[in-house]
């Protein structure tokens, strides 16, 4: 599935994100500053309405967008089985590269607790709300929840999101076994995907009044300080996609050497072109050129290339562990670690196809976290710093899908001719 072409609108979309983040910090410190209690507490009552208005319109597109690109996505790679061993290589290293890193955002988030930072702006009332919530969570509420007694159902709830990931896995498996007589469904499924990119391109752009509202209510609230805790959870990202980064070109210098210096040098440009636009598909074009000119086959950078922008983003993985844990440490939800675990791997699963989403995290996010009992309401505290870490994350995903290229290029026994 080819991406609609929306850069553009996506790079005013993010001008506009923050400003409204410098709005927002504005309006929060002259109303905490100028203002008193009661006038504060009147603005919340209005503001919050931002925060819903968004949150309402993710939860409109999670089931259909998570169906259509998926099955896509998979039935793509139900006929790439196929092509052959370079299928099986190029998918299994996709796999231990998200698990890989989601495991690694797991282990950070547990050892550092940035979600506690934020407990001070979570009312003590969502709080046991949610707990309640998830100590329902068991292992035969997790097998009810996995199997679809009815597609149609589990549509109608963002709540149900693995059975939707349950039945758009066998469905395109089972479209691209048909053959000939699958192509219709696929191309429909296909139409409606792009459809739903686009209606989501356009519901994002109620995005900057949402970090407006979210921002403005936080330092009302709370005063300016609270900042603080979102310039550790930067720091702390960023420290993390550091020893991703240290990972990845580990296991890339043990398949060309000293060669990966000159990998870097040659991927620097879009690599650069990912952190400043946020977008990975601005970075296409010139990473598939120079990891030509770098040496790798074209006829394996065109199959490896393309998979990997739907299934390979090992920042946006990092970044959707760090999210999930974060809002549940926020509300005091006390995850088991079989439940964080079950967790990461709906994270996994979930996210492969919609890559060519804007901020597509936040949806897989919201997606994921109801069904853990965790409050979608709590993507409100990521908005806010969003655009600082989707910048980030983008420049990994450019990083990490060269180095798969480069892998499976030279487990295919390729020369890389630098």
């Amino acid at each position: 599935m080819s991406a609609p072409d929306t850069e553009p609108k996506k790079n005013n979309l993010a001008l506009w994100i923050f400003i409204g983040l410098i709005a927002g910090m504005i309006a929060g410190t002259s109303l905490n500053y100028l203002t008193t209690p009661e006038f504060i507490k009147s603005y919340v009552g209005v503001a919050k309405y931002g925060n819903i208005i968004f949150l309402k319109f993710i939860k409109l597109i999670i089931g259909p967008l998570v169906l259509s690109t998926l099955v896509v996505g998979v039935a793509g790679i139900g006929d790439a089985g196929t092509v052959g061993r370079m299928s099986v290589k190029t998918i299994g290293w996709f796999i231990f590269a998200s698990l890989m890193s989601l495991t690694l955002g797991l282990i950070l988030c547990n050892i550092f607790q940035p979600g506690l930072d934020f407990q001070n702006q979570i009312s003590s009332d969502a709080a046991a709300t949610s707990l309640v919530a998830t100590d329902s969570f068991t292992l035969d509420h997790f097998i009810e929840q996995l199997i679809p007694e009815n597609i149609f159902v589990a549509l109608s709830s963002h709540k149900m999101v693995l059975q939707i990931v349950v039945f758009s896995v066998l469905f395109g498996l089972a479209t691209a076994a048909i053959g000939e007589k699958g192509k219709p469904i696929i191309s429909a499924m296909d139409s409606l995907a792009h459809v739903m990119l686009k209606l989501t391109n356009m519901i994002m752009w109620v995005a900057p009044l949402a970090v407006f509202c979210a921002i403005s209510i936080v330092i009302a609230e709370k005063g300016v300080g609270v900042m603080v805790e979102y310039g550790k959870l930067i720091l702390l990202f960023y420290f993390a996609l550091f020893i991703l980064w240290s990972i990845l070109l580990f296991l890339g210098f043990l398949f060309v050497k000293k060669r990966i210096w000159s990998l870097l040098r040659h991927i620097q440009e879009p690599l650069l072109l990912a952190f400043a636009t946020a977008s990975s598909e601005s970075a296409y074009p010139k990473l598939l050129n120079q990891l030509e000119r770098f040496g790798v086959n074209e006829r394996i950078v065109s199959f490896v290339l393309p998979l990997g922008y739907s299934f390979n983003l090992d920042g946006s993985m990092m970044y959707m562990t760090f999210g999930s844990i974060l809002i549940a440490q926020a509300y005091g939800v006390d995850l088991t670690i079989t439940q964080q675990m079950t967790m990461l791997l709906v994270l996994m699963v979930t996210s492969k196809g919609i890559a060519a989403v804007p901020r597509a995290s936040l949806v897989v996010i919201a997606a994921t976290i109801a069904g853990f009992g965790i409050p979608e309401i709590g993507i409100a505290l990521l908005l806010p710093i969003d655009q600082f870490l989707d910048m980030g994350r983008t420049a990994t995903n450019v990083v990490g899908n060269a180095v798969a290229t480069v892998a499976v290029s030279r487990m295919e026994g390729e020369e890389i001719h630098t």
